[in-house]
This record gives structure tokens, C-alpha cells and sequence, in this order.
């Protein structure tokens, strides 16, 4: 084994507010002998890069010239990575304990396994929603059902029951995933056509269909603050969803799965073009 153990990346992206906290946190609770912080900053102007040189001259950090989006910074973060592991981390999440030793061992539980998703936290405490289902017609239906049964914090107990144990799962959300490095070298790493929205769903599936099983387990948690960099940019998010949905289709689903999403969305923007109407 390497002397560094698990490789930590983070991107950054006008995260001054939270990215810092970030940092404290690992520091705080995991052991710095066995670990290396990356922190890929995706050309923040909010002088983020330059608190995070001066309060963290341990943390390795890697400028890009431009915002290429959140899959091609991990990717660059991943390339510099020397450890067996990679530990895949927003800058709005916090870590509350030393979490990484039960994530490599439900990772080597089994050499099928090939990424484990701890539980996420909101910040108070409460569940929070972090696997959803195969993208696809069905998929996205049913995990919008799960999300509308989220957002009702009444049904959050329940959801934290069902989610209490050991689980296969199509996806967990990119905010806190392990994986082994050579794996992720293996298929490729993320898929740098996307920008934003559908990475980490296309990164599960193309694990998936490499014969790998996607891990969820509440036996760790982390807070997930959740939202921090797509609301510095919110309006230019809203079209690179669907500009990430139409291309994972295109990539993962069959011919009338693309034509029915196709006129499903030509029919919103016609509704919504007469609803604009003066």
C-alpha cells in the first residue's frame, strides 16, 4: 500500500463560505498521516483560492484557468491523486468523524463493490435524500416521487428508517463517494461533457456497467449543506440540466426514451413561451 492511503478532492468554485469550514473539518477528524487533500478550484474570484493557499499550505491545490465544470475538475484532482483510494467531496459538506476506516471496509467487503455513498445530514441532523434511481423515463418518475416525499419533513423519519441499514443502490449523489482509484482510472473517470447535472449518475451507471455494485450506508454520516455552487449561478444551471439530461439519454437510454423526453420538453417550452406571452 502507498503511504498515502486516501486521496481527498475537492472542487471549488466561489466557495469561500463554505470550503474553509470543509477543510477545518478534515483536519479536525481524519488523519492527516494516511491522507492528501485536493482542492481543484474551477477559477473562483472570490479569493477562496488564495484563503485556502494562506490557512492550508498542506492542501494541494490545482487552479484551473477556466470553470470546465465539476466532472473535469475531479478528473484533474484524480490525476494528481497518489492514493489507493479517491475520496470524492463537495466543499459544502463537513465531516464529523473519522468516517474513512468503515468506508474502505464496506468498499473491500467485496471486490464487487465500487463506490460507497455514506449517509448525508442536513445541518441540522436531519436525513437527507442521497441515492436515487437508474436514469431513465421510469427512473427519474420514481425518483421524483422520492424527493416529493422528502421535501414533506414529516416523512423524514420514515425515509431515515428505510434508508437505516446496508444497501445496493443505482446512485448515490456526488457530495461523498469512495472508490478505489484504479477503478475510476479503469472506466475513465467522469465524462467531461457534462458540465453540470447527471456526472455522478453517469459515473454510477458506468461502474454499474463495468459489473460493479453501487454502496449505500448509514453507518457514517456527514453534513451536506447541499446547493452552495449552483446557486452562485442558478439561471445558467437551469439550461445545463436539461442540456446534461438530453446528452445522458443520448448516452444511456434507448431510441424512444430520447423521443419521448425530446417532446416532453418541447411541449414545457411551448407552454411556457405562451405563458410569457404579454
Amino acid at each position: 500500500m502507498s503511504p498515502i492511503q486516501v486521496s481527498i478532492v475537492i472542487v471549488n468554485y466561489n466557495g469561500a463560505e463554505v470550503v474553509l469550514n470543509c477543510l477545518s473539518s478534515i483536519f479536525q477528524h481524519l488523519d492527516s498521516a494516511n491522507i492528501e487533500v485536493i482542492v481543484v478550484d474551477n477559477a473562483s474570484q472570490d479569493g477562496s483560492p488564495e484563503l485556502i493557499a494562506q490557512k492550508y499550505p498542506q492542501v494541494h491545490l490545482i487552479q484551473q484557468g477556466s470553470n470546465q465544470g465539476f466532472g473535469t475538475a475531479n478528473n484533474a484532482g484524480a490525476d494528481y491523486a497518489s492514493g489507493d483510494y479517491l475520496f470524492l467531496l463537495n466543499s459544502d459538506t463537513l465531516i464529523q468523524n473519522n468516517l474513512l476506516p468503515v468506508l474502505i471496509d464496506k468498499l473491500e467487503i467485496s471486490s464487487n463493490v465500487g463506490i460507497v455513498g455514506p449517509r448525508l445530514l442536513n445541518p441540522d441532523g436531519s436525513f437527507q435524500l442521497s441515492t436515487a434511481y437508474e436514469i431513465g423515463l421510469w427512473g427519474e418518475w420514481r425518483t421524483l416521487q422520492a424527493v416529493r416525499k422528502y421535501r414533506q419533513p414529516v416523512n423524514r423519519p420514515a425515509l431515515a428508517r428505510q434508508y437505516g441499514s446496508d444497501q445496493f443502490v443505482d446512485i448515490v449523489v456526488g457530495a461523498a463517494m469512495l472508490m478505489r482509484r484504479s477503478h475510476f482510472e479503469q472506466i475513465g473517470g467522469f465524462d467531461e461533457t457534462f458540465f453540470m447535472y447527471f456526472e455522478e449518475s453517469d459515473l454510477c451507471q458506468r461502474f454499474r456497467h463495468a459489473g460493479y455494485q453501487i454502496l449505500y450506508t448509514p453507518a457514517v454520516s456527514l453534513i451536506h449543506i447541499g446547493g452552495y455552487s449552483v446557486a452562485q449561478a442558478a439561471g445558467k444551471m437551469a439550461t445545463e440540466y436539461r442540456r446534461s439530461q438530453r446528452y445522458y439519454y443520448q448516452k444511456h437510454r434507448p431510441g424512444w426514451e430520447n423521443w419521448v423526453l425530446h417532446r416532453y420538453l418541447t411541449f414545457k417550452q411551448w407552454r411556457q413561451a405562451r405563458r410569457d406571452r404579454p
